[in-house]
């Protein structure tokens, strides 16, 4: 499973999105929006004109998960 994770710097659900991942062990590429302007146009078009964070893109499907809901993120990665 290739997982990407959009996020920023001061978002504290992709902190919690993030220790969600390690804790489950899944390995992931974090691309912050706020370095990274061409990432900040895929989330913006991802989430219909909203820079929701984080956003993720596992194997080409690409959801929000903003709030954080550990539930919501299991059931989008199938565990």
């Amino acid at each position: 499973m290739n997982i990407r994770v959009y996020t920023t710097s001061w978002c504290g659900d992709c902190r919690r999105a993030k220790r969600f991942l390690e804790e489950h062990k899944l390995a992931f590429e974090e691309i912050d929006i706020e370095e990274d302007l061409r990432a900040a146009k895929f989330v913006k078009i991802a989430n219909n004109g909203k820079r929701k964070v984080p956003t993720f893109d596992v194997d080409g499907h690409v959801f929000s998960c903003s709030p954080f809901n550990a539930d919501d993120l299991k059931q989008q990665l199938g565990l």
